[in-house]
């Protein structure tokens, strides 16, 4: 990331990793451990979405564009925000 995140931060930071792998995992690959690394290079711009206080709809469009044009996949709108209010939810819980 370039700097040192606070304490709160950075474990907000882990958590979203987590959720990008358990819970969004647009590939399917969240059984195979060597890939554990595959979608942490979205997560800089998800953590600053949700550490900047955009809402559920914005991370969850973020993360529908995401799968559409970076994976060339078709996305299931209702599944990123299901995803997206869980970042949030973790957000509200871990930063406030």
């Amino acid at each position: 990331m370039g700097k040192k995140l606070p304490p709160e931060e950075l474990e907000f930071y882990k958590v979203i990793d987590e959720i990008l792998w358990c819970d969004w995992d647009p590939i399917g690959v969240n059984d195979m451990p060597e890939a554990r690394d595959e979608y942490q290079s979205y997560l800089p711009h998800i953590f600053r979405l949700a550490v900047e206080g955009k809402d559920a709809e914005h991370i969850s469009s973020s993360l529908v564009a995401t799968i559409e044009g970076n994976i060339g996949l078709g996305a299931s709108k209702e599944h990123c925000l299901r995803v997206a209010r869980k970042i949030v939810g973790a957000k509200n819980e871990i930063i406030g």
